[in-house]
């Protein structure tokens, strides 16, 4: 097996893209692969279904440890689209259809769900409350919209 391997940026350096930890939260499976031109589209179908919750449309995705943009996803499966500079630099670009690729998802989501957990699980319930009446609101504005339409047809 081989993996993408970079040097660490130092705090000094300038930041893009995403932080690549070097953790592999699972593997996934080359479904399908689509050569257009020179670009080629790879569609992954993750072993645990759970890191899908992480992976979303425009943010990042670490495959064998290349730092790469998701550019389709649903509820199984993602895609990730590598233009021809991207597969002479990577070894995910020599993947066949079957083959399994390692995955690292993106650490923003991680630590956003940890924290809206906590914020939930440690309060009094009064954020639940709060959450209701935001809803409630959306629902009473929605439904004077429908009355107020109704009442001009009628």
């Amino acid at each position: 097996m081989s993996v993408n391997l970079e040097r660490a940026v130092s705090a000094n350096t300038r930041m893009g893209g995403h932080f690549v930890q070097g953790h592999v939260d699972t593997v996934a499976e080359l479904i399908k692969r689509e050569e257009d031109g020179e670009a080629v589209t790879l569609r992954l179908k993750p072993r645990d279904k759970q890191v899908m919750r992480y992976i979303v449309e425009k943010g990042y995705v670490t495959l064998d440890g290349a730092s790469l943009t998701v550019t389709k996803e649903n509820e199984e499966w993602f895609e990730i689209m590598l233009i021809a500079y991207t597969q002479s630099k990577i070894v995910t670009a020599l993947k066949k259809e079957g083959e399994y690729i390692n995955v690292e998802v993106d650490q923003i989501g991680k630590y956003v769900e940890k924290a809206v957990e906590g914020y939930f699980a440690q309060g009094t319930g009064g954020e639940i409350t709060i959450l209701e009446k935001m809803v409630e609101r959306l629902v009473e504005a929605k439904l004077q919209k429908i009355e107020a339409s109704v009442q001009q047809i009628g």
